[in-house]
């Protein structure tokens, strides 16, 4: 009987687990470029007390066995990377990512980081920056003389400006390249909309956008966040029944120890 106790007591932390990853999706609802979680279970050990398969008599072959699992583990969570919705934001820095890849960026610490949140803009120097300040890694300098207004970012990612005095000339600015992984899914998420490399996820390809299976630029967007809300409010519900359903399972074992006490006096 103690068995079923650990056993629906694995289920209520599992569903503790489900609803805290559904939590963080709806708190990013509105987050730009952010990517949901999907969380993944696995059963425990099994204790065996017939092997499927061994002599029923001299002739057969048992067609079953007997075996009582332990509950169940949190395995991963994996990162759905399907695109979000482009919203037009007028901004002229600001990109959206059509198809995969990601920008590169040079975090506070100096480490390389890959984003999906395309909200760029001149930082120091006139370099490009994310709204939290990280460099992009690919040099792209915009000079002061320019008008922002004026800045074209091509879905190729290239960056030009017109030639001031000169409306017939532009000026190169630089190339804005993307980068994907064989195995995104292994990225490791850093927060800030910021994900770094690991030995799963591969090494980086970089490329030309619209190149080599890499999405292209859209120039006054920004991706939105992938969450469904109302795929996340059934995950909700469905995750709240489970934990309600193993904590009755464990007052049902609590009852039926009780009457075996009540049988003794």
């Amino acid at each position: 009987m103690l068995r079923a106790f650990y056993t629906s007591a694995s289920g209520m932390k599992a569903q503790e687990l489900q609803i805290d990853n559904t939590a963080n999706n709806l708190a990013n609802v509105n987050t730009t470029g952010f990517k949901r979680s999907q969380l993944e279970f696995a059963d425990l050990l099994y204790t065996t007390i017939e092997q499927p398969g061994t002599s029923a008599s001299a002739t057969d072959l048992a067609p079953t066995g007997l075996q009582i699992g332990s509950g169940v583990r949190p395995v991963g969570t994996s990162k759905i990377f399907s695109p979000g919705s482009p919203q037009q934001t007028g901004n002229k820095l600001d990109l959206a990512i059509e198809g995969s890849g990601f920008l590169k960026v040079i975090a506070n610490n100096g480490q390389e980081r890959y984003t999906r949140a395309g909200s760029l803009r001149v930082g120091e120097g006139g370099v490009l920056v994310t709204g939290s300040g990280q460099r992009l890694a690919d040099t792209v300098t915009i000079p002061a003389e320019v008008n922002i207004d004026k800045v074209n970012i091509a879905p190729d990612g290239t960056v030009t400006a017109p030639v001031e005095g000169s409306p017939n000339s532009v000026n190169n600015l630089g190339v804005i390249r993307l980068y994907r992984f064989v195995n995104p899914s292994g990225l490791s998420s850093e927060g800030g909309n910021l994900y770094s490399a690991t030995p799963v996820s591969g090494t980086e390809i970089a490329g030309i956008p619209g190149q080599n299976g890499l999405g292209t630029l859209q120039q006054g967007f920004v991706e939105g966040s992938n969450v469904e809300v109302v795929t996340e409010l059934i995950s909700l519900i469905s995750a709240q029944r489970a934990y309600e359903i193993n904590s009755r399972a464990i007052k049902a074992g609590d009852e039926m120890l009780s009457t075996s006490a009540d049988i003794v006096r």
